[in-house]
């Protein structure tokens, strides 16, 4: 095997440090409100639906600025914007505390921090490729994504905790302090590349994003990956929307709902840690698709039907474990297959599936549960059929060519 003569910097893992802080941030301010539905809507006096739409309303934006986030990212670089998504984040962060009880206010500050959200997660694949050689770059959009569990996680477990000890204003307030703090630190130390490219020649730069979208739409692969992502993110944003609707029927508090969902998402940070990195280590992304969406399966039965907590917990920990290690493994398929198109178009395509149909299934489940109990159980059913026949379309992906090609780096240790 040959020596390549390019080298990786140190300072990639600060780079990917910052970038991880504001997105789980961002997302943690997206869930704030999931599990603890019912006590916001009665702060705010409004309905759950109109607290589910404070979620909700990341996904209907998501929709309409993901393309051009796309293109501002492959344009003008990392450092406008994610900075701009940062900026937005921090912001908007901030005012959801001066909301107090003034819901309106509340919805613009979400929709605020909403518009950031895809400037940030869209830039996951481009910031491997731009400061990460091959070789890691599965592992580095790993943690990216990783990022986006921990927000979740820790709004999940840490929000119905904070909102009994600090009231909702004082919850509010805490987080929009840290994500101000996270998005000053990463304007601080945000560069745009390298001194030189991480890679071999051609393995760099992409397509800008609109020009990609051609390269992208006529791969096969990449058309089944969104079907995938489609129906996998749209089951896990509304799963962890209702999470309390879910359980409430089951007798299970806010708090043991809330445990539950951080149970999903901790056992989902553990699976994107060691997923991605066993499939760089094969060098083999199929394969890995495939298994998540058989254990994701199994978990979103236990989810829907056990009515035991310890059943519960455990469900969502196989769940979360195997959908979330799907989603970087995912992301790094989608930008090898459409490959010299945008990493930021293939991403922001695969994410932008996911919010489309996580908006129709969390309308879907508010309207057909039980009208008795408030049971979403056929609901639940529906999705549990969607992810068997995401797992028979997954049977018609082809593994990546850019796999075969072998890599041997040499590493510049020293932080730039």
């Amino acid at each position: 095997m040959e020596k390549s003569d390019f080298k990786i910097y140190g300072y990639r893992w600060v780079m990917l440090a910052a970038y991880m802080f504001i997105v789980a941030m961002n997302q943690m301010l997206w869930i704030t409100f999931a599990p603890i539905t019912s006590e916001a809507a009665h702060y705010y006096g409004v309905s759950e639906l109109w607290i589910g739409i404070l979620s909700m309303s990341f996904m209907v934006v998501f929709i309409l600025v993901s393309i051009p986030a796309s293109w501002i990212i492959d344009t003008y670089g990392i450092r406008i914007g994610v900075g701009f998504g940062a900026l937005l984040t921090g912001v908007f962060g901030l005012t959801r505390g001066i909301a107090t009880q003034n819901f309106n206010l509340l919805l613009i500050s979400q929709i605020g921090i909403a518009v950031g959200q895809p400037f940030l997660l869209n830039a996951i694949t481009k910031l491997s490729a731009r400061w990460f050689p091959i070789k890691e770059r599965a592992m580095a959009s790993g943690l990216g994504t990783l990022s986006m569990y921990v927000g979740i996680l820790a709004g999940m477990i840490i929000t119905p905790f904070l909102t009994v000890g600090s009231g909702m204003n004082g919850m509010l307030w805490i987080y929009g302090i840290i994500a101000a703090i996270a998005a000053l630190l990463f304007m601080a130390l945000v560069k745009e590349e390298p001194p030189t490219a991480p890679c071999l020649p051609g393995q760099e730069e992409r397509a800008l994003a609109l020009e990609g979208l051609g390269i992208i739409f006529r791969s096969k692969d990449f058309r089944w990956l969104m079907f995938i992502f489609f129906i996998g993110l749209g089951v896990f944003n509304s799963v962890t929307t209702w999470i309390e609707g879910i359980l409430n029927p089951r007798n299970i508090s806010i708090e043991q709902a809330g445990i539950a969902g951080g149970g999903m998402i901790a056992a989902g940070i553990a699976g994107a840690v060691v997923i991605p990195v066993l499939s760089d280590y094969y060098r083999k992304r199929v394969p890995f698709i495939q298994i998540a969406l058989v254990g994701a399966t199994l978990g979103l039965i236990g989810i829907s039907f056990a009515t035991n907590y310890p059943v519960i917990l455990f469900s969502g920990a196989l769940f979360g474990f195997f959908l979330l290690s799907s989603g970087p493994i995912g992301f790094q398929y989608g930008a090898e297959i459409t490959y010299p198109a945008s990493e930021g178009s293939s991403n922001g395509l695969l994410l932008q599936m996911g919010q489309i149909s996580g908006i129709a299934f969390i309308f879907g489940m508010d309207i057909f549960k039980s009208k008795a109990d408030g049971s979403m159980s056929n609901p639940l059913m529906v999705l549990i059929g969607l992810m068997v026949v995401s797992l028979i379309v997954s049977f018609r992906l082809k593994e990546s060519a850019m796999l075969d090609k072998p890599i041997e780096l040499e590493i510049d240790p020293v932080v730039r």
